[in-house]
């Protein structure tokens, strides 16, 4: 069980206001020693993320940038003072569970003083990671060294309280981390199923009854006798409307990157420009009913539909512009290049490695199967619903995911610091 102490003291502490009468405050360098940088080129590499050490690709990383590189060992703690003011949502404190060599900008640290137990230290440390630490990085010291913590002081409760305090989080933590892991599997499941119904019912129909034909397109499979197979230049004009190198420059502009469409077809932003401001790539104009798909970085999936009017919008080179033909429905042709048929043999037509791109003709010979105007606009509704359904249950159990980590630091903050007083038998 959890309760309040009988009775607190006030803090020192910057961050903390009150701790527990019989706790104490001490300095981290009495509580920690700075490890000297030792090399181990035995190791591989690692890094922090989210306040876990992981490994890195030692492919990625140059022989001769690993042989600089400094160990950190199981038990021993490892800090991200880099760049604090640039990455203000992760936790960048860790107490590291492998042997893994970090870059030098990274300090590792040893628990020095007796009586402490480790796992009590590695929840505080995330706490005035979160509380205090990013905010010794203000101003224009974006980087902090041992000496700037050094001085800071942290809530020390006697050794059997930082043990039975390190037990119920360690239990309590894992237990929300298994439920967190569990809703983030969900949500998997019902983007894999938003994937799998589009694919389906645009390559299908809605009717499981209808009579089916081979489509003569490997990837496409059977289809419905009546539908049409043929290439997407035959139902789309592409790249129609282009600003000129003599635009004004002071005309006003909405611009979208190719970064701006997420690997759900959703536009999540556009930027204001002035023409003259603008990126020299800032030149396909694209109005409602538009799809676009991106031709370069094509293994990021951008592709997505302008549903609504914006004035003066303008997007990327790296987008072919697509405007359906009347008889093609706008939403129908969005979801059609949503398959993932047709976004692997996008992917399968690029060529680059690192920048892996389509050509605009190949593009537009990609094979698509289609059918009747009023056949497209039922199946948007279909869609538009059941997705509609499968987004709003995926945004809910984002939302519990967010509440969960809410949670989870509000209660590890609250028992480092003496707010709640973990009881024998919790």
């Amino acid at each position: 069980m959890t309760k309040a102490y009988n009775s607190y003291k006030s803090s020192e502490i910057d961050w903390i206001e009150q701790i527990p009468s019989h706790w104490s405050e001490k300095r981290i360098k009495y509580l920690f020693s700075e490890k000297p940088s030792t090399q181990n080129t035995d190791l591989n590499s690692g890094s922090i993320s989210f306040g876990s050490v992981v490994y890195k690709d030692d492919n990625s990383i140059p022989e001769s940038t690993k042989l600089s590189y400094q160990e950190v060992l199981v038990g021993e703690f490892l800090i991200n003072p880099l760049n604090l003011n640039y990455d203000l949502k992760s936790l960048r404190t860790a107490l590291s569970d492998k042997n893994v060599v970090v870059s030098q900008g990274y300090i590792v640290l040893r628990l020095e003083e007796r009586d402490t137990d480790q796992s009590f230290f590695k929840h505080l440390l995330r706490v005035f990671d979160v509380e205090h630490m990013k905010s010794l990085g203000s101003g224009v010291r974006q980087t902090i060294s041992f000496n700037h913590l050094g001085t800071e002081a942290l809530p020390l409760p006697p050794i059997k309280e930082q043990k039975a305090i390190a037990s119920f989080l360690d239990t309590t933590t894992s237990l929300i981390d298994s439920l967190i892991e569990k809703t983030q599997r969900k949500i998997e499941l019902l983007r894999e199923k938003r994937t799998s119904l589009i694919n389906v019912v645009v390559t299908k129909g809605l009717n499981p009854n209808v009579e089916m034909k081979d489509s003569g397109v490997e990837w496409i499979g059977e289809v419905p006798s009546h539908y049409e197979i043929g290439k997407l230049k035959h139902l789309c004009n592409e790249n129609q409307r282009s600003l000129s190198n003599s635009t004004d420059p002071n005309y006003e502009l909405n611009y979208i990157e190719i970064s701006d469409v997420n690997s759900e077809g959703v536009i999540e932003n556009h930027t204001p420009y002035t023409f003259g401001e603008s990126p020299s790539r800032c030149r396909r104009i694209v109005q409602k009913g538009d799809v676009i798909v991106s031709t370069v970085r094509t293994y990021l999936k951008s592709i997505g539909l302008i549903e609504d009017k914006v004035d003066d919008l303008i997007c990327s080179t790296g987008f072919s512009v697509l405007t359906p033909l009347e008889r093609i429905n706008s939403k129908y042709l969005f979801y059609l290049l949503r398959t993932e048929w047709f976004i692997s043999k996008v992917i399968s037509k690029s060529e680059g490695v690192s920048y892996p791109s389509i050509q605009s003709e190949k593009l537009m010979n990609i094979d698509v199967v289609h059918c009747e105007l009023l056949e497209q606009k039922q199946i948007v509704e279909f869609l538009d619903e059941q997705i509609h359904r499968i987004d709003k249950t995926v945004s809910n159990e984002e939302e519990k995911i967010k509440l969960l980590k809410e949670y989870r630091q509000s209660l590890i903050s609250s028992v480092v610091t003496g707010k709640i007083k973990v009881t024998e038998d919790a």
